[in-house]
């Protein structure tokens, strides 16, 4: 486990100075990623939130190579990368351990870049991709994704009389991953460090394909305050809306299992996109949603139980 000590006498490799949001749950991330291991990393970075608040021509707050690249093929980039890094290797033009990392926000994975992606995973590559899932098109003015949870309001799926935000259930993209047999995947969340350092020190030292997973708090796409950010990521883990696992050669783990119960409420009360559901009038959409986490939570406990 990550000693928050020895870790803030690492240097910054994601430096400060950046143009996110305040309270940017991807700029946590990031600067975190960076925290994690020894090795050179080389990041693939999608067009998106990030790449925007941290590359402005000329600066950057990378202190690693970094490719951008379109939204929709950070995963076929890497990989190609990664490709050019084994042959070079091989042929004792390159001598030194590099790491390779893809880095996209939920639409350049769950949407745009699940083709590139797929293939990726498929081939083999021994490289890690990381989405910061922040559950809507952040960088375009939040339009709904296929991360954006049943019932979220939208830019492109409002509240109003005829509607009550997005009428689908959001894609399980880790389950989606996993079904790829890749050797590692898992989930992590902003204000978790221990894990989500963890993890991705895990991820970096397992040879093959790996993905990660991170719930990304968004200020104005989720319509929370700057200081609530790691309140809010927290409250959608001991809500089990979004569970800490972790699924190694098809063994899953749960990493962190609350100790009571707290209501799918109380995690959407800090959020604007969901005030609608605490309206007395929508109470029976709050029950279907409490009823959805219940048993997604279940069906975690017996794929852990059965593997």
């Amino acid at each position: 486990m990550p000693n928050l000590k020895e870790l803030s006498k690492k240097e910054p490799l994601f430096a400060a100075g950046h143009r996110a949001c305040a309270g940017c749950g991807a700029a946590i991330i990031a600067r975190q990623i960076m925290m994690a291991g020894e090795q050179e990393k080389v990041i693939g970075l999608a067009t998106g939130c990030m790449e925007i608040f941290s590359t402005i021509f000329p600066y950057t707050n990378w202190g690693c190579s970094l490719i951008h690249n379109a939204f929709e093929n950070v995963a076929a980039t890497v990989s190609g990368a990664e490709s050019a890094y084994k042959a070079l290797k091989k042929r004792g033009k390159i001598k030194k351990d590099i790491k390779f990392i893809a880095l996209a926000g939920d639409g350049g994975t769950y949407d745009i870049g699940l083709q590139s992606l797929s293939g990726a995973l498929e081939r083999g590559h021994d490289m890690l991709y990381i989405c910061y899932d922040n559950q809507g098109y952040s960088n375009t003015g939040f339009q709904r994704s296929s991360a954006t949870p049943m019932c979220a309001e939208s830019t492109t799926q409002p509240v109003g009389k005829k509607t009550q935000g997005k009428k689908q259930n959001r894609k399980d993209i880790t389950e989606i991953v996993a079904a790829h047999n890749i050797p590692y995947v898992a989930q992590s969340a902003v204000g978790y460090h221990n894990d989500l350092i963890a993890k991705i020190e895990k991820a970096l030292a397992i040879k093959g394909p790996k993905f990660i997973n991170i719930l990304s708090t968004c200020v104005l796409g989720w319509g929370t305050k700057p200081a609530d950010t790691i309140e809010v990521a927290k409250l959608a883990v001991e809500s089990r809306f979004w569970p800490l696992y972790e699924i190694e050669n098809g063994v899953y783990k749960i990493n962190y299992t609350p100790a009571k119960k707290v209501p799918l409420a109380d995690f959407f009360k800090l959020q604007a996109r969901f005030k609608h559901l605490l309206k007395p009038e929508n109470k029976a959409l709050l029950i279907e949603l409490q009823t959805n986490v219940d048993k997604n939570w279940q069906k975690l406990l017996k794929k852990v139980e059965c593997s």
